[in-house]
C-alpha cells in the first residue's frame, strides 16, 4: 500500500512543503550563481521510472569551458568555487523537488544517471528502474560517490526488493546526517564520479 499509495501522496506534500519553505534561500542562490556564474539552472536528460526520459533540474555548478577540440573540460576544472560550496551542501538537489512534484522522481529512491547508460546496464542493474528515482537513495547513505558502480548498484537493487516507509524514513534521517557532515561528495579520483563503462568493462579494467 506504501509503494504503490502513500509514497507518491507523502512525496507530493513534503516536496511542496519544502519549495515553499526555502523559496527564499533559494532566490539568494539563484542571484550569486547568475552573478558568479551566468547561468543557474542545469537541466538534463535523464532515465526514470521504467527508463521513461525526463528532464532533471539541479542547480549549476560547473561553467562550459571547452578545450580546442570542443569537448567539454574535466569536472575538476570546470567546477566553480561558488559551485563547490552549493555541491558540498547539497544545495544543487533542491530543484529536484519540482520533479518530485511533477511525478517524474520521488524523494527516495534509486539516483537518475545519465541516459546513456541504458544500454550499459546487466539484466540485475536495469532493475533500479523499477521504481521512480530519487532525490536521494540507499547507495548516497552508503558512499554515495565514494564507492564502485557495481556496488552502487547493488544497494539500488536492495532498495527495490525492500522499500518501505520505514526504510525511506530511516534514509532521510542518515542523508541530513550525510549533508551535515558533507561527506561522499567526490569520488577517489573525480571531482563527482567517473563514468560508467559496463560492469563487465569495469571488472575487466581492475584485474
Amino acid at each position: 500500500m506504501y509503494k504503490h499509495f502513500f509514497k507518491r501522496i507523502i512525496d507530493f506534500i513534503l516536496s511542496f512543503t519544502g519549495l515553499a519553505i526555502l523559496a527564499p534561500l533559494l532566490l539568494v542562490v539563484f542571484i550569486i550563481l547568475k552573478i558568479k556564474q551566468g547561468g543557474v539552472f542545469f537541466v538534463q536528460k535523464r532515465p526514470g521510472k521504467n527508463g521513461e526520459i525526463f528532464n532533471i533540474i539541479k542547480l549549476k555548478t560547473m561553467t562550459d569551458e571547452r578545450d580546442a577540440k570542443g569537448e567539454l573540460l574535466p569536472d575538476d576544472k570546470r567546477i566553480t568555487k561558488i559551485g563547490k560550496f552549493v555541491r558540498s551542501t547539497s544545495l544543487d538537489e533542491i530543484p529536484q523537488l519540482i520533479n518530485v512534484v511533477k511525478g517524474d522522481m520521488s524523494l527516495i529512491g534509486p539516483r537518475p544517471l545519465l541516459v546513456k547508460y541504458l544500454e550499459r546496464y546487466t539484466p540485475g542493474q536495469k532493475r533500479r528502474h523499477e521504481v521512480r528515482p530519487g532525490v536521494t537513495g540507499w547507495a548516497q547513505v552508503n558512499g554515495r560517490n565514494q564507492i564502485s558502480w557495481k556496488r552502487k548498484f547493488e544497494l539500488d537493487v536492495w532498495y527495490v526488493d525492500n522499500l518501505s516507509f520505514l526504510l525511506d524514513l530511516k534514509i532521510i534521517f542518515l542523508t541530513i546526517k550525510k549533508v551535515l557532515n558533507k561527506s561522499g561528495i567526490s569520488s577517489d579520483t573525480d571531482a563527482t564520479m567517473e563514468t560508467f563503462i559496463g560492469t563487465h568493462k569495469e571488472q575487466k579494467n581492475e584485474s
